[in-house]
């Protein structure tokens, strides 16, 4: 049945824009700060002049940041809760991964936002729903049009996370060179003291150590561990954003829409946090793998085992169906044939589980070497078919070409040369 959507009203921001810029000042003004301090080198004094002066909407992320800085709930800025409560809807949908929910949400605030730094806002928080949902193309899209409207208002910051989530969706589309480009432009603003949000360094590094990873650079992942290892410090439990969550949602449906705005930005932020700890697990599993290849089974055993512990402590299974098709990669490896079946066979549940396709992929990948090794010839070709079949589904040429490659290759051990053939046809064809 098709998701039915409520329509959201319509409004116009530029009343609201004008009732938060006065409450703005006077709050500036009572805490004793200049337009500069109150920016504090996140955001720009022009920034500040143009909301106090009802230029600007600030997003959630500004309206968090400088309520904190004015000692002021960020309530206090607001009149309008309702219309508030919409935007930090659709915010808070991305933060808990209801991707799809945040996508409409987006879409249908979109419809009804006037002003071009209202539009950044929502597109950025659209980009990077998208890049979720592994919609590379629509992603880089909504990313790129943010960051032109986010650097025309000199808001640096937003912009940095902008091109972020850009770099995220080039890499989906096969554009590593673009998506590097860009991570160590922003990376280089950061290091020079560029203020975007907690963890923010921390996950441009990551992303840059992913990459490399990912493409079989294994030297220059590991050359960014011992600056995540430094940057990484406590983080936040995703179990306390879940709780305020619902309960922000508890205030909404009483109509106490000020104390839902106000819990649901706390619970925003802690998601924000906890999603650096996802990142490093995701990370860590990477650095495994990269261990792996050089060799190293103790070195990707450690990293493994760490990134498990964090997966599990998030309660986080779609990260978990990655970390256990290492473990079963590692297990082969080593020679533990059984435990790498059963590691296996649990990956390729947990992949179905979350409906984590890459996962997936993998897991059946694995399996089938697993069965090769085993000497079951059609139990190796069946998991590699199934390997075939999600990667297709899935549509990523990336996952199609590894997938059917080394399907290929069993095939053509197995003495079915005519089949092989028309997958390495199919593997070449492939863009």
């Amino acid at each position: 049945m098709p998701r039915v959507s409520q329509a959201r009203p319509r409004v116009d921001d530029s009343p609201l824009a004008h009732q938060i810029g006065q409450r703005l000042r006077k709050a500036r003004l009572g805490a004793g700060l200049t337009q500069q301090q109150l920016a504090d080198g996140r955001y720009t004094k022009a920034y500040i002049s143009a909301l106090e002066n009802g230029l600007s909407r600030p997003s959630m992320a500004a309206l968090n940041f400088i309520s904190n800085r004015l000692g002021i709930p960020a309530s206090a800025l607001i009149n309008d809760e309702p219309a508030a409560w919409a935007r930090l809807e659709a915010d808070l949908a991305l933060a808990c991964g209801r991707w799809d929910d945040a996508i409409t949400a987006y879409e249908e605030l979109l419809e009804s936002t006037a002003s071009r730094d209202g539009r950044a806002d929502l597109l950025s928080g659209k980009a990077e729903a998208l890049v979720r949902r592994g919609r590379g193309r629509e992603a880089a899209a909504a990313a790129a049009e943010a960051a032109e409207l986010f650097h025309a208002a000199d808001r640096a910051g937003d912009a940095a996370l902008a091109e972020y989530w850009l770099a995220a969706a080039e890499y989906q589309m096969e554009n590593s060179t673009e998506a590097k480009a860009l991570l160590h432009a922003v990376l280089a603003r950061a290091r020079a003291g560029l203020k975007v949000e907690p963890s923010f360094h921390l996950r441009l590094v990551m992303a840059l150590s992913t990459i490399e990873s990912r493409d079989g650079n294994h030297a220059a992942a590991l050359a960014y561990l011992e600056e995540v290892r430094a940057l990484s410090g406590t983080l936040d439990d995703r179990r306390q954003a879940n709780y305020l969550y619902g309960l922000a949602f508890s205030y909404r449906e009483t109509g106490d829409f000020e104390a839902a705005v106000r819990t649901g930005i706390a619970s925003l932020a802690l998601f924000r946090r906890a999603e650096a700890e996802r990142e490093t697990a995701l990370l860590e599993n990477d650095l495994a793998l990269s261990y792996l290849a050089l060799g190293n089974s103790s070195r990707a055993n450690e990293m493994v085992a760490s990134a498990r512990n964090g997966a599990e402590r998030l309660g986080d299974d779609w990260v978990l169906a990655h970390i256990l098709d290492t473990q079963a990669q590692i297990a082969l490896a080593r020679g533990a044939v059984e435990e790498a079946a059963t590691t296996a066979a649990g990956a390729v549940e947990m992949s179905e589980r979350t409906n984590n396709t890459k996962a997936g992929v993998d897991a059946y990948l694995t399996q089938a070497r697993v069965r090769s090794v085993q000497g079951d010839t059609a139990g190796a070709l069946a998991a590699y078919e199934s390997a075939g079949r999600l990667a297709r589904e899935a549509g990523s040429p990336a996952l199609v070409r590894k997938a059917i490659r080394e399907w290929a290759d069993a095939l053509a051990a197995a003495g079915q040369h005519e089949q092989a053939f028309a997958l390495m046809r199919e593997a070449l064809s492939v863009s």
